[in-house]
């Protein structure tokens, strides 16, 4: 069995939740809650996790077996015991954080003893060891994947394709010994893939001395996510990827735009896709008083709290959508605050329809604390800003044309080596190879440039470009999509009428022989006078 194969199985155990009454978004918490047990051990069978995590009366050799009510009863003492550390008398049974962070507050909502049966009886079946060979945190990836995938709700909404994860990963080149974060974790889809790229990069980190492999095991990568239950899934996540973190795991429960942001210590790199919107409506407050620029607005503030968190030579990308590139008032002010302070050197316009929320236009900001040759400098520190449009003719990615490695690739290569993007660059990439290109017109970014240039995906762009023709703006394009219309071109809106007119009256008389030919002749002549008196304009 391929992982597809078995992530598929597990998500078909959301059928047998359905027939006992849980409801569709709660699904993969229900399942977690029991998949986790069967993970670890799976995982302490196959030797992968040196010590068992979880107490004895808790593991899955307690529940398999086992039918009736006397099974749902001790599962539901079995999830009592790991959330609060006491048995149902008191009775201390742990006294791991990690363990109760991960099972706080949980419950089943399952009341069928014959369901929770067939859930355990089903994860027995499944053939782990195919599984293991890619490793279970992988397949517990593709389970949380398959949920956004599915329900287009939720933590799901916004949830980062692995491509793109992958690629900024390989931009940044994350390193041991560096203290990696993301402020708004959600699944800790982030953190663990720099960590399987620092794996992939110092031979399964065999290489490091003890010193340094329990530093990556404790304290390198550090998320702040707001959602318990968000939460929840990523330290089952992390867990299961050899990630422990410290005592309150890898991922800390609270609002990086609170607090539990200002006291994160400074990092060597930050990776992350801040939610979208505003802080209005009841979700995450900002109430950092040691963001300069005040914002509602949860983009503006979470770029602001990256760029000051970073250390002197630290690297950042960050997923934004346009309106931070273009929003007047305090985003032009973040935004030269950021290109002072930080060598904003790479921009990555992303295509339309790579998340689930459809619609969302969003770009990847790259960029290092203090200037190119300086990582202290303080001021003046971004010089040239390059640009990759991966958004202007593109397909209309989904499910039927997934976006994937392939088409982040040219990206990469261009990016080149060096992850403060300083690597040399060429612009170039070129769309088109006409000998014979004409410049669209009134558009500042082509002025003066070489005709092939306007339609190259890759360009560069002076800070002082940036500030005398843009004023300050980062919402930067150039490429004419040819899908758009040239308005110079369009007929005289009195046949634009005419034509849009002409589409329904043209339907209305197909209908209209419809009707005759199935003998509905007397009620098509009545729709006729109706529909006479309607584009007559009587109201009546």
């Amino acid at each position: 069995m391929t992982n597809n194969d078995i992530v598929q199985k597990l998500w078909n155990l959301c059928d047998v939740l359905r027939d006992d009454g849980i409801n569709y978004s709660d699904y993969v918490t229900e399942l977690v809650l029991l998949l986790f047990i069967k993970m670890v051990h799976e995982n302490t069978e196959a030797g992968t996790l040196k010590k068992h995590p979880l107490p004895e009366g808790c593991r899955w050799s307690d529940l398999n077996g086992k039918s009736g009510i006397n099974l749902l009863n001790d599962y539901k003492r079995i999830l009592l015991s790991l959330s609060t550390g006491k048995d149902g008398d008191g009775t201390l049974v742990h006294d791991d954080p990690l363990i109760s962070a991960i099972y706080a507050d949980a419950q089943t909502r399952l009341r069928e003893p014959r369901h929770l049966e067939q859930m355990i009886k089903t994860l027995d079946q499944i053939d782990w060891f195919s599984a293991q060979k890619d490793g279970l945190g992988d397949l517990y990836e593709g389970l949380l994947e398959k949920n956004a995938n599915e329900t287009k709700s939720g933590a799901g909404q916004y949830f980062t394709p692995r491509a793109l994860i992958n690629t900024m990963v390989r931009c940044l080149k994350p390193q041991p010994r560096e203290i990696i974060q993301d402020p708004s974790a959600g699944t800790a889809g982030f953190l663990i893939a720099a960590h399987e790229y620092i794996k992939s990069q110092t031979d399964d980190l065999y290489e490091l001395n003890e010193q340094d492999k329990t530093f990556q095991t404790t304290r390198a990568y550090v998320g702040i996510e707001l959602v318990p239950g968000t939460r929840r899934l990523a330290l089952m996540n992390c867990l299961l990827h050899g990630m422990e973190g410290d005592a309150e795991g890898v991922v800390h429960l609270g609002n990086a735009l609170g607090q539990t942001g200002a006291g994160l210590e400074k990092a060597d790199v930050i990776l992350a896709n801040p939610p979208f919107g505003t802080s209005k409506g009841g979700d995450a407050s900002i109430t950092r008083d040691d963001l300069t620029y005040k914002t509602s607005n949860k983009q503006l503030a979470f770029l602001q709290h990256i760029y000051r968190n970073l250390k002197p030579g630290g690297r950042a990308a960050v997923v934004l959508p346009d309106n931070v590139l273009f929003e007047a008032g305090v985003g032009t002010d973040v935004r030269r605050d950021l290109m002072n302070k930080c060598n904003l050197h790479t921009i990555l316009r992303l295509p339309t329809g790579i998340f689930y929320a459809q619609g969302v236009k969003t770009n990847v900001l790259f960029f290092t604390k203090g200037s190119a040759a300086d990582k202290y400098q303080e001021e003046n520190c971004t010089e040239n800003v390059w640009v990759y449009d991966l958004r202007t003719n593109m397909p209309s990615f989904g499910k039927r044309t997934p976006f994937g490695d392939p088409h982040l690739k040219a990206f990469e290569a261009v990016y080149g080596e060096s992850p403060n993007g300083d690597s040399e660059r060429k612009e170039g990439e070129y769309s088109f190879h006409s000998e014979d290109i004409e410049l669209p017109e009134h558009n500042d970014e082509n002025e003066g440039v070489d005709p092939r240039l306007a339609h190259s995906r890759w360009r560069c762009f002076s800070r002082q470009w940036i500030a005398e023709h843009k004023g300050d703006s980062l919402d930067i394009s150039w490429l004419k999509d040819s899908d758009s219309v040239d308005a110079a071109n369009l007929p005289e809106p009195s046949v634009l009428a005419g034509e849009a007119m002409g589409e329904p009256v043209q339907a209305l008389g197909e209908l209209d022989a419809l009707m005759r030919e199935l003998g509905a002749g007397e009620e098509a002549d009545g729709a006729k006078v109706l529909l006479g008196d309607v584009f007559s304009g009587d109201k009546s």
